[in-house]
């Protein structure tokens, strides 16, 4: 994550290696701080080292699967770190998994589950219907004890860059989960793609809640390892307490997804607030309308806002702006040592400007879907990673994302992206979510919808809706059905259960 592989096989594992560098760079530095609790880099380096030890004591080896089901938390951190530093691939898994976690656990074959004891859940069955799984750990019971009780030098592994390190499960809307799987070589690219484009250094303090479930969760373990930067860590998302921390730490940088970002700007005080530390916020989907982005930095003198892309199957994050090239509208450019195009439908790349299905080429592509070897191909096209979204690159290299393939609502004939109408809707004052979606019309095959959260203490009309968009879109845009809810449903981080909508 955070050394460049060289020569091919070390004896110590990368993780193990680059904790020992950034301790004797910042030992007495804080790592991370949690709920007012401090761990230093020097305490992080010696915990990781002990459970990594104490993973060894009960069994695990090299290429092992270790699975993680608890909030965020330093205990998650740290078995990331200590499975990583022994060669075992970590499962991170999302707390939102119900009768997946079972099928999951089964599909990766795990060995160890570190978790907690949730309510509602039964870990003898879980036990029972696992038949690789041999630990199931309390890490509020057990692992204080289990840390304590190892030792505290590094285990020596014999590691080579393609060695297995992470299967991610994405938790789509529909259908089975699928494991993403990661080489030890893929933990390089976000700190070099961070590095590259928004500078960070060890001055740097970062807001993370974002779940380690996720790859954007696990990217700020990775630049608090390569940086000697200062993790700020909260259980889960919570607008309030989330710009109380900004101000507490003087944090100066964080990456969040749309759905947190529009939550903080539609908090009561949020406009009589100033943020004087923040350096840059990047939020990470679909690009945020520049009303939203205009309104963060104006409480943000020396800040900007800008909008990145990358997918789990491409080590994200795969595009950003450089911090004095930002431009609107745009998710940024790919760093030199990837690959971008335009396919057409033939999979032939497509001129500057032209629109197409955008796709990635590179080390920094996963190695696959794990044990799905047809899902692996279809998504691979004569070397391309074929991300299922569409989009347009300019003469500057710089990537403009206009929909999911699966985004779009064909109407009368004609095209309407989802992700252009919902851009749309954001940018009426008195919204604060909006989802569109397609709803099936015999006569003219589809036609649009949008369900629409407002904004507290304001009451909106189907008619506003309507006006508003007309304003801004062509007349076969613009939304027939307009729902009204108090929240959209979502799944894993913040994604929008559309199926749910339809």
């Amino acid at each position: 994550m955070f050394l460049p592989l060289t020569p091919a096989k070390i004896k110590m594992s990368i993780i193990s290696l680059s904790v020992a560098k950034t301790a004797e760079k910042f030992g007495g530095k804080p790592a991370i701080i949690y709920r007012e609790n401090v761990i230093t880099f020097a305490q992080l380096q010696e915990m990781t080292a002990r459970l990594g030890n104490a993973f060894v004591g009960l069994g695990i080896e090299k290429g092992d699967r270790v699975a993680i089901w608890l909030h965020s938390c330093p205990e998650y951190v740290l078995a990331y770190l200590a499975a990583l530093s022994i060669g075992a691939v970590v499962v991170p898994l999302d707390l939102g998994l119900k009768d997946e976690l079972v099928n999951c656990l089964a599909h990766a074959e795990a060995k160890l589950l570190l978790t907690n004891k949730f309510d509602g859940v039964d870990f003898g069955k879980v036990s029972s219907c696992v038949r690789s799984l041999r630990h199931i750990v309390f890490c509020e019971e057990t692992l204080p004890e289990l840390i304590r009780n190892a030792s505290d030098r590094p285990r020596q592994v014999n590691q080579a860059e393609n060695d297995p390190a992470i299967i991610f499960y994405t938790t789509g809307t529909t259908g089975s989960p699928k494991g993403v799987l990661w080489n030890v070589r893929h933990l390089e690219n976000a700190p070099r793609t961070m590095k590259h484009f928004l500078r960070l250094d060890e001055k740097d303090v970062k807001l993370c809640a974002v779940p380690f479930s996720h790859s954007g969760g696990l990217v700020y373990i990775q630049n608090c390892i390569a940086f000697g930067i200062t993790m700020v860590l909260m259980r889960r998302f919570a607008p309030a307490a989330f710009v109380d921390n900004i101000q507490r730490y003087q944090v100066t940088c964080f990456h969040i997804v749309p759905a947190m970002f529009q939550s903080i700007l539609s908090l009561k005080k949020i406009e009589s607030l100033t943020l004087p530390s923040i350096r840059w916020v990047a939020v990470f989907g679909a690009p945020s309308p520049p009303e939203l982005i205009e309104r963060f930095e104006r409480l943000c003198p020396r800040g900007k806002a800008l909008n990145g892309y990358g997918l789990t199957e491409t080590s994200p994050p795969t595009t950003l702006p450089p911090l004095d090239k930002i431009r609107r509208g745009s998710v940024g450019q790919a760093p030199p040592w990837v690959e971008m195009a335009i396919l057409d439908e033939k999979g032939r790349q497509r001129s500057v400007g032209e629109e197409g299905e955008v796709a990635f080429k590179g080390w920094i592509v996963a190695d696959g879907y794990y044990k799905a070897p047809e899902l692996t191909r279809a998504a691979l096209r004569n070397g391309w990673f074929c991300t299922g979204d569409l989009g347009r690159i300019d003469e500057d290299g710089y990537l403009f994302l206009a929909g999911r393939k699966k985004g779009v609502i064909i109407v009368g004939g004609l095209n309407v992206y989802t992700d252009e109408v919902e851009f749309v809707l954001h940018e009426h004052p008195g919204v604060k979510e909006a989802a569109v979606v397609g709803v099936h019309q015999d006569l003219r095959g589809e036609q649009v919808k949008a369900v629409i959260v407002p904004k507290d203490g304001v009451t909106l009309a189907r008619g506003d809706i309507i006006a508003h968009c007309r304003r801004r879109l062509a007349p076969f845009k613009v939304p027939k059905i307009v729902d009204f809810v108090a929240e959209l449903p979502k799944v894993g981080i913040g994604k929008v259960a559309k199926e749910q909508l339809r």
